[in-house]
Parts: C-alpha cells; sequence; structure tokens
C-alpha cells in the first residue's frame, strides 16, 4: 500500500522558483569546486565546452526532473512511482525517484561537513587569523582545522542545526523565505568581491585566462570534467528539482524557468570565477592550485591586500551562504519523505531527518581527523579509497548522481507515454523534439561516458 500524499505547497511565484532553484544549484560546486577545475583544465577552452554542455545536456535533464516533480507532486520516489503507473509500466521505474533522493542525502552528509570548513574560516578570518599569514601558518591553520574532529564536529552541528530550523518553518515561512533573502545577499557580496578583486588584482589577465579559449590546453579529460561538472553543477539526480518541481504551479513554463536557472547558476559560477582569478593572477598564484585554491591559496593572497580581515570574513561568509542555500535544497526532499511516509509534522520530519543527517556526518568527521575505524584502504575500479568518507563520496557522485541522471532521461524520454510528457511542459512543438531527442539520445550517451570514465573502466 503506497503512503505518499500531493503536496499542497506552492511557489508564491515563478521568480521564487527560479530563485530557490538557482540558490540549490549555486553552492560550493559553483564558488569552490568551478574556479579550480577551471584553472587545473585551460580557462578559456573549458568554460566554452562547459557552457555548451549546461544547454544541451544540463538543461533538458532539469526539465526532465521538474517535469516529474510537478506531475507527480510528492517526494521524489513516490512521485515517480506514480508516473510510472500512471503510464502502465513497472513499478520498478521509481527506483529513478529513490536513487536521486538517496544520493542528495547521502552528499549533505559529507557536504555540511566541508561547508563547516567555510563557516569555521568565517571565525578565523574575524579574529585576525591571516594577517600577515605565511605559507607555512595558512597551512597549519587548515590542516589543524580538517584534522580536529570537535572543530568539524561544532561547525558541522551548527551547519546542521541551522538547516533543520529553516526547514523546520515550513514551506513558506522556511524554504521560501529564506532563499528570498539570502540568495540576493549572496550575489551582493559576490558582485562586491568580484569588483574589488578587479580594482586589486589583475582583471585582465583573469579575463583572457578565463574567455580566451586555447584548447591547446584542453584534454580529453578536461572535457568530460567540464561535461559533469555542467551536470552536477544544476543540483540534478540529487532529489532537489523533483521536490521543487512539486511545489511549481501548473501554468509555468517549465523550458522557460530551466533555462533562466541554467542561466543564473551559470552567471554565478563565472562571476566566482571573476571574484577569484584576478586576486591569484595579482598576487602571483597559480591557476591550477586544485582543491586548495579557496582554502590554502586565497588567504595568503588574503594577507597582501587592504582590510585583510574584512576581506576574508566578506568572502567566506558567501561561502557559507552559498553552502547553506545548497544544505536546505538537499534535506528538503528527505523531510517531504519523512512527513508523508511516517505522517509527522514538518517539524517532526526535519528533527528525524536532521538527527539522521547529523549522526551519518561523523563518518566523514572522523574520517578527516584519522580516526582508526574509518580507515579502509579499498581499490574499487583502480581507484583507491581510503576511508569511509571516500567510498560515500565515491558512491554518491561516481555511482549514484551519473545513474540517477541517467534513469531521470530514460524515464522521461522513453517510459513515461509521450502525450504525458507534452502535456506537462506544454511548449511549441520544435521545443518539444529538441528536448526529446536530448533525454533520449544525446544525455544518456553523455551520462553513460561520464560513468564509465568517473569509475575508472574507459578511459578515453
Amino acid at each position: 500500500m503506497t503512503t505518499e500524499r500531493a503536496t499542497h505547497n506552492r511557489w508564491s511565484s515563478n521568480f521564487s522558483f527560479v530563485l530557490a532553484a538557482t540558490a540549490a544549484a549555486v553552492g560550493l560546486g559553483n564558488i569552490w569546486k568551478f574556479p579550480y577545475i577551471m584553472g587545473e583544465n585551460g580557462g578559456g577552452a573549458f568554460v566554452l565546452l562547459y557552457l555548451l554542455f549546461i544547454f544541451l545536456i544540463g538543461v533538458p535533464v532539469l526539465m526532465a526532473e521538474v517535469l516529474i516533480g510537478r506531475r507527480g507532486r510528492t517526494s521524489p520516489g513516490y512521485a515517480t512511482a506514480k508516473l510510472a503507473r500512471e503510464s502502465g509500466v513497472s513499478p520498478a521505474w521509481q527506483v529513478t525517484g529513490w536513487m536521486g533522493l538517496s544520493a542528495g542525502f547521502i552528499i549533505l552528509t559529507f557536504y555540511a561537513v566541508i561547508a563547516g570548513w567555510a563557516l569555521s574560516y568565517v571565525f578565523k578570518s574575524a579574529s585576525g587569523a591571516f594577517v600577515n599569514a605565511t605559507p607555512e601558518s595558512v597551512s597549519a591553520i587548515f590542516g589543524g582545522m580538517v584534522t580536529s574532529a570537535s572543530e568539524l564536529l561544532f561547525f558541522s552541528t551548527l551547519l546542521i542545526t541551522a538547516t533543520v530550523f529553516v526547514v523546520g518553518k515550513g514551506f513558506k515561512d522556511g524554504l521560501e523565505r529564506a532563499v528570498r533573502y539570502l540568495m540576493p545577499v549572496l550575489l551582493i557580496l559576490l558582485v562586491i568581491i568580484a569588483a574589488y578583486s578587479a580594482v586589486i588584482g589583475d582583471f585582465a589577465q583573469a579575463f583572457a585566462f578565463m574567455f580566451r579559449p586555447d584548447f591547446s590546453a584542453l584534454t580529453t579529460q578536461g572535457a568530460l570534467i567540464a561535461l559533469g561538472h555542467a551536470f552536477f553543477t544544476l543540483s540534478l539526480a540529487s532529489g532537489v528539482m523533483i521536490i521543487y518541481g512539486a511545489y511549481l504551479p501548473k501554468g509555468t513554463s517549465i523550458a522557460r524557468t530551466s533555462i533562466w536557472i541554467a542561466i543564473a547558476d551559470t552567471l554565478v559560477a563565472l562571476i566566482a570565477g571573476l571574484a577569484i582569478f584576478p586576486i591569484v593572477f595579482g598576487y602571483g598564484l597559480a591557476p591550477g592550485e586544485g582543491p586548495g585554491l579557496i582554502f590554502q591559496t586565497l588567504p595568503l593572497a588574503f594577507t597582501n591586500m587592504p582590510f585583510t580581515s574584512l576581506t576574508a570574513t566578506v568572502f567566506f561568509v558567501m561561502l557559507v551562504l552559498a553552502a547553506f542555500t545548497s544544505a536546505i535544497a538537499m534535506i528538503e526532499a528527505s523531510v517531504a519523505f519523512a512527513e508523508e511516509k511516517l505522517r509527522v509534522s514538518r517539524w517532526k520530519a526535519a528533527i528525524v531527518s536532521g538527527t539522521v543527517l547529523w549522526t551519518l556526518s561523523l563518518a566523514t568527521v572522523f574520517s578527516f581527523a584519522g580516526a582508526g575505524w574509518t580507515q579502509l584502504n579499498w581499490d574499487f575500479f583502480g581507484k583507491e579509497l581510503a576511508t569511509i568518507f571516500d567510498a560515500i563520496d565515491h558512491l554518491a557522485s561516481n555511482i549514484l548522481l551519473p545513474l540517477g541522471g541517467l534513469l531521470a532521461a530514460v524515464f522521461t524520454g522513453w517510459v513515461m507515454k509521450r502525450r504525458f510528457t507534452e502535456e506537462e511542459l506544454n511548449t511549441s512543438t520544435r521545443t518539444y523534439a529538441v528536448w526529446r531527442f536530448c533525454v533520449r539520445y544525446l544525455a544518456p550517451i553523455a551520462i553513460i561516458a561520464i560513468f564509465l570514465q568517473l569509475l575508472g573502466i574507459v578511459q578515453f
């Protein structure tokens, strides 16, 4: 017997939906990950391919997930179960939604811990930790933080508690109100940092690096990374866009809003690059520094800037806001599921989800801290998984997300009856034909290529 029940929550306007979906997509992936993978893969040529993949792969899959959510009007697993019954196909297709919900929640168990790094750096910056810093002192600050179980636990608990509080207040008073205020603040801070960076850094070199394509610097591996990031940056296959789609009013154009979300998300990623790379080039740093770019390289630049503590604090506050808006989005699907499954109030569902999330996050906290019980040293298709965190990250990012995206594309492109997807998208014949081609052929081929590459099964 099913326990699904339709949600009656609705976004108050199309703008609220675009803002919330953009807030979900704009997270550590845009501000932390995008600049360093761009730096590692040649800049402009990588950006060009990334933009191409966003609109050929990302937008069609985004439309597919929003379509599932709006037609199903429940949490991701129940929504796909409902649509499978409607199309008269095997109920096993509901795995599409359950996989997305699971992937998003699993990712949040370590995302909350890494977001805690940014929160910790807000306090470090405000206290003057980066004034007159040296490479050795910055490295010691970062190393001391990521190996301190108590510090990681404190800041990840703060972030999870804040997330539970916001979603527990309800859809209108919690989730929608939070993104309506936090997202503009995030954008304002990012633009201020980008403008300040342009003045004190080398804007011309940064702009040329980002927007002057040099295809000789781009490898096949780099192209696949661009494809993968274009797919993942939109929060696809994590249950987020399905549950947000469930709150979308019937008359709203899925195609138009999906394109606006992709444009907004991409602009934020590019502004983040323009906020970071002028500093990188202006202070003689390497653009391909890798994951340490934000937490280890930039603090060295902050120490040479006017108003070191203020600049660093504003930057990391912006990073926390980006992570927080994504965390709210990623927990929403599990809270909606808990409401449906357990038949409890919003507050109780949020507390249950938050408690499970906090408990599972301990595996990441103690993996970073080097606890013996987290050590695995597994070899998975040539990928070394040293800790439980490595295994969780690999499972969610390299297996569940690609498979979830593939299933969403196949489910809407091949499994759902055409008349249902036509009715839900309600767009021009040409637009529908393009979307259908992308989800039936282009997206599956691209996602399979990412999947095989990430698993190390195929090397392109």
